[in-house]
Order: structure tokens, then C-alpha cells, then sequence
């Protein structure tokens, strides 16, 4: 048998094992590093998707509220003060109530939320339910969360001398609405979101 025929008999030495078992350990290693950048990636992205179309959905449905305002001689159509905006919005099934609220949750953080009556038909019920919004207790079951992590939220409603903050308590029907919402840092959403909307006549 010739040199090259044993050198191929005999098969691989120990030390050229090890070298290839270094050599694909590193390979899987840098494979499992891009995988999981993937998916570190995928999931950072799809964090940040579900936020933003919360946002949208919260801001789609306060704008929603303030397009169906209702008018009536019984309460007032949109009252606002420092921590709650009051309005009365038209459904198919009658008249609501609706409250918009900051529920304070910690120090510097607080929760939008969003209060809303069952539906009337009869004056005397559209008293009581927004007797009943003026009353909304934390933990109410019509009460749901629409946002958490709010840091600031002001509200301004149009006067003949432009805008002016609803800080105080105003009634009477606006003709546009700013809302102006800030969060806690670390939320994910940067900077302010300002939004103007016009009030249904």
C-alpha cells in the first residue's frame, strides 16, 4: 500500500475532531446570535405595532364620541373640567353618556378612561345616567381602560378669542376640540399627541 493510501486509511487524528468541533460550535453560535436578533427584532416590532394601533383606536374613538354629540334642552351636549370631559352622543338605540377620565395610578402616571351609559330614550333616564357620570367610582364595569401610562392630558375648546383650556369647568357646545396627551417615559410614544376635532353640530 502506498503513503497516500494509509494516510486515507487511517481516518481523522483527535486534534483535526476538536478543530472541526470548535469550528461548527462557532457556527451554530453565530447562527443562534442572528436568529435571535430576528427574533428579538420581530417581537420589539410587533410590541410597537399593537401600541400604535391602540393609540389609533383610543384617538378614533374620542373623535367618534365628539362627531355624534347629541344637543338637548335635558343636560349639556359637552361639559369638561380639569379631570373629566361629560357629553352626550347619539346611538342607535337612543342617547349616552360618555365620560373621558384621568384615574391617577401612581405618582406621575395616570389612566385615560372611558366611562359610557346604556343608551335612553326618556328624559327623565338621560338625567340619571349623567347624574350617574358625574358619580363614576374606579372599578365601575362600564368604566374601561382605553390608556395607560398618560403623564399629562389637557383638553382646549374653541372660543371666539381662539383656544382656551379646559382647567376649569366649562359647558356649552364647542365648534372644535384640541386634545393634547403626553406620556411617561419609557411608554414607547415620543414627544405629544395633539389632535383638533371638529364638534358635531
Amino acid at each position: 500500500m502506498s503513503a497516500a493510501g494509509r494516510a486515507a486509511a487511517r481516518g481523522f487524528t483527535l486534534v483535526e475532531v476538536l478543530v472541526a468541533l470548535v469550528i461548527m460550535a462557532i457556527i451554530a453560535m453565530m447562527t443562534w446570535q442572528g436568529v435571535d436578533g430576528v427574533v428579538r427584532a420581530r417581537d420589539s416590532s410587533q410590541v410597537s405595532l399593537e401600541r400604535t394601533l391602540r393609540l389609533h383606536t383610543v384617538i378614533s374613538q374620542w373623535e367618534r364620541d365628539l362627531a355624534a354629540i347629541h344637543e338637548s334642552v335635558v343636560v349639556p351636549a359637552f361639559s369638561c373640567d380639569g379631570a373629566a370631559v361629560r357629553l352626550t352622543r347619539s346611538t342607535p338605540d337612543g342617547v349616552q353618556v360618555v365620560v373621558w377620565m384621568l384615574r391617577p395610578v401612581g405618582q406621575a402616571d395616570f389612566a385615560w378612561t372611558r366611562w359610557a351609559s346604556t343608551p335612553t330614550r326618556t328624559v327623565n333616564e338621560l338625567r340619571a345616567r349623567w347624574a350617574q357620570g358625574q358619580l363614576v367610582q374606579p372599578g365601575d364595569p362600564a368604566e374601561l381602560l382605553a390608556l395607560g401610562g398618560v403623564a399629562a392630558r389637557q383638553v382646549f375648546v374653541m372660543e371666539s378669542n381662539g383656544l382656551s383650556n379646559c382647567q376649569s369647568s366649562r359647558i356649552g357646545l364647542p365648534p372644535s376640540v384640541r386634545l393634547v396627551l403626553s406620556f411617561v417615559p419609557g411608554m414607547g410614544y415620543e414627544g405629544e399627541v395633539v389632535r383638533d376635532t371638529l364638534v358635531a353640530p
